[in-house]
């Protein structure tokens, strides 16, 4: 089963596609969620109410645009671009983060959205 959720902010929303994994699940029974984003570099990040451990598959480098959980901070994480630890243009994001998916369009979106918005995240009804 695909799940998908749409994440908005006051200057737009973005949707995004799952794979299924215990972090996705964990995620998806949780929402809607209603947080504060916070920027890093070219990172959007944000705390969620769900808690899990590193998975096996945890990266730290990963393509913009991938959709990650950040196990230390509880939240989650979208980069679109070079964070302040990046080496180059890669995406590195602070510790190895579960990874859930990736964004459905283009991650650079997510430039729009400003540190201390406001910010949703909920499911977004399958067929």
């Amino acid at each position: 089963m695909t799940l998908r959720i749409r994440i908005s902010w006051p200057a737009g929303h973005t949707t995004a596609t799952l794979e299924e994994t215990p972090t996705s699940k964990a995620l998806t029974e949780a929402l809607p969620i209603s947080s504060t984003a916070r920027t890093w570099g070219e990172e959007v990040y944000f705390d969620t109410p769900v808690s899990v451990p590193v998975e096996d598959d945890a990266r730290q480098v990963v393509e913009p645009g991938t959709v990650a959980f950040w196990t230390d901070g509880d939240a989650l994480a979208l980069p679109y671009g070079p964070t302040p630890i990046s080496r180059g243009d890669e995406c590195r994001l602070a510790s190895p983060c579960n990874l859930l998916g990736a964004l459905d369009g283009d991650p650079r979106i997510l430039a729009t959205v400003r540190d201390g918005d406001p910010i949703r995240v909920e499911l977004v009804a399958g067929r």
